[in-house]
């Protein structure tokens, strides 16, 4: 894991982002879903892995309906510290605009997978969020054969926390 695409992007005397360093934590694994008003508004899925935040942009924002199949384009790994920020990125730097922080909280590997760096190699990645507005059984699908460069799909896996109506995280 590295940070070198990231630091690559942003002009941190510039932007008030972090810089970040990876730093492996020993304690529960971390996620956080930010809400991102950049050119278009979309949420930020992030997990930590590894001492940094594996990152998908969800142009729809997450669901809690496991009918919802959400388009999630993998972009560059970011800082753990970027779970916690929350503020407007200046005009002219890359991402530009307002990140919130919708929600928040830990996340286990689920599903029959001990190596999650594996799962996500194969292409599948099941996991359990404990969060404020997600909560259970989730998975990260690679999208192999499909013209949107690093396209996954996130999904809410059926269980006591699914909801059948239609799900909208921007109302939420």
């Amino acid at each position: 894991m590295s940070l070198k695409e990231y630091s690559k992007k942003r002009d941190f005397q510039h932007t008030p982002e972090p810089e970040g360093l990876v730093e492996v934590h020993t304690s529960t694994l971390v996620f956080v879903v930010q809400k991102h008003q950049a050119s278009q508004l979309h949420f930020d899925f992030r997990l930590e892995l590894d001492g940094v935040l594996k990152s998908w942009a969800v142009p729809k924002g997450p669901s809690m309906n496991p009918s919802d199949k959400r388009l999630a384009v993998l972009v560059e790994d970011h800082p753990l510290e970027y779970a916690s920020f929350a503020g407007e990125i200046p005009e002219g730097n890359y991402g530009a605009g307002t990140v919130e922080i919708w929600d928040t909280g830990y996340w286990t590997p689920g599903g029959d997978f001990s190596d999650v760096e594996k799962a996500l190699e194969g292409g599948v990645l099941e996991f359990i969020l404990h969060g404020e507005k997600l909560q259970g059984k989730f998975a990260l699908i690679q999208l192999k054969k499909s013209k949107i460069k690093n396209g996954w799909l996130l999904v809410k896996k059926k269980d006591a926390y699914a909801v059948s109506r239609p799900y909208d995280a921007y109302e939420q």
